[in-house]
């Protein structure tokens, strides 16, 4: 019975919405214009917000999650400047050595590898590509991070162990050096060392923020990058040594704590000097981010809230003319037995369709620009924000109709009757 009455309700209150949509069509466009244009904003700023967030991590991938790095000064801030600037260059470099004993000794680490990099030109037969990324690395780097691999697959244990002369290449060394052909066991000239292509990674393409991508990167097994270049002095080239951490870890706080520990230790470091290292999380720099989105979504709130202020204003007064048009009509209904609260849903009803309609038409426009090309961001309108639009339109419904109803449920019927 309830439900029916409910329906009935919500029958009867879109009917006379879409009335008054047609009957006063130019009042009541003005009066949807200021709920159009702040959910239009609102929803604009989160979406845009949104897609900046998802563009700018997707970019940052690269650098893993639950990773922690031994670097020569820290990340977040960046080298102290209290502290003599020289010391943080005068600190040693990562080696191989300090890689073995990490991986030995690490309880709390899932995938360890030491990666070494250097910038160098690739050839094949005629064809060049210079400022190609060589990159060193250990078996363990594909469970550190990913690497996608399009055509031909990974190295084994005994390639990366024994040094071979294999790689695995990004996409636009394939397209570069092998136009017309497959480039998978061919081999290519780095650093005057022959090496045979056994894989290819998938094409990333260019990044919303311009980092670094495997398009232009030659994978080797780390100990055929030491032949090349020189590693592991202080004027020679710094790998990287990256460790990734348990999920339950949080923070990986227990991780940093044992390398801590365990660097000191292999470093020969005694308990009163200072660690002439730094462990830093990549990721951290994604999740500091995070600040700077929360403040342009208030933005949103703001700018599209003095918008719906304005559209609510609107609302109530189109819902005070409907109910002075309707007085005698609401008259007839509670001499017929209609209760105030059937009278009050009645006209709240019909705000929120109103609103709703008004919030839709905002949404659409959002969900339109989302077709304009934005260079590399991605933009992309999201079922949480549609859902936003539509909470925050039945809100200003809410609120913009619920004295103009409360107005007419309290009406008297004979009154009203006489009004009319």
């Amino acid at each position: 019975m309830r439900f029916g009455i409910f329906l009935k309700l919500m029958g009867e209150s879109i009917r006379f919405a879409i009335q008054v949509l047609t009957t006063n069509l130019l009042r009541t466009t003005l009066s949807l214009l200021g709920v159009t244009i702040g959910i239009m904003l609102i929803i604009s700023v989160f979406t845009m917000v949104d897609s900046l967030e998802k563009n700018i991590r997707d970019s940052l991938d690269f650098l893993g999650s639950n990773v922690v790095t031994v670097d020569k000064f820290p990340f977040g801030t960046g080298p102290d400047p209290n502290y003599p600037w020289w010391k943080y260059f005068r600190r040693p470099n990562n080696s191989y050595s300090e890689f073995e004993f990490l991986q030995a000794n690490l309880k709390n680490a899932a995938a360890i590898t030491i990666v070494g990099q250097a910038s160098t030109t690739a050839r094949y037969g005629s064809s060049s590509l210079g400022g190609t990324d060589l990159w060193g690395m250990t078996y363990q780097y594909k469970d550190v991070y990913e690497v996608d691999i399009a055509q031909g697959r990974y190295f084994t244990q005994q390639e990366i162990e024994g040094g071979r002369n294999v790689a695995i290449i990004g996409d636009e060394i394939a397209q570069t050096l092998f136009p017309n052909e497959s480039a998978i066991g061919k081999d290519i000239k780095v650093r005057g060392f022959k090496v045979r292509v056994i894989g290819i990674m998938t094409k990333e393409g260019e990044s919303f923020i311009g980092t670094p991508s495997s398009d232009d990167r030659i994978y080797i097994p780390y100990k055929m990058f030491n032949k090349m270049y020189y590693i592991g002095s202080r004027w020679g080239i710094n790998p990287s040594l990256a460790v990734k951490g348990f999920e339950d870890d949080i923070g990986m706080v227990e991780l940093q704590n044992e390398m801590e520990g365990l660097l000191r230790k292999v470093r020969g470091l005694r308990p009163k000097e200072e660690s002439n290292f730094a462990l830093n999380r990549p990721e951290a720099i994604a999740e500091a981010l995070g600040g700077i989105f929360d403040v342009l979504g208030l933005a949103g709130w703001v700018i599209g809230g003095f918008a719906i202020l304005v559209g609510g204003f609107g609302i109530m007064n189109i819902m005070f003319v409907s109910v002075q048009e309707r007085t005698k009509l609401i008259g007839i209904q509670k001499s017929l037995g209609a209760k105030n609260y059937f009278i009050l849903f009645q006209f709240l009803f019909e705000s929120v369709f109103l609103c709703l309609f008004g919030g839709a038409i905002g949404v659409f426009i959002v969900f339109l620009l989302t077709f304009i090309p934005f260079g590399t961001l991605e933009v992309t309108l999201s079922v949480k924000n549609i859902l936003l639009g539509v909470v925050v339109s039945s809100i200003i419904g809410v609120v913009s109709g619920i004295i103009p109803s409360a107005k007419a449920a309290r009406l008297d019927p004979v009154e009203a009757m006489r009004a009319g």
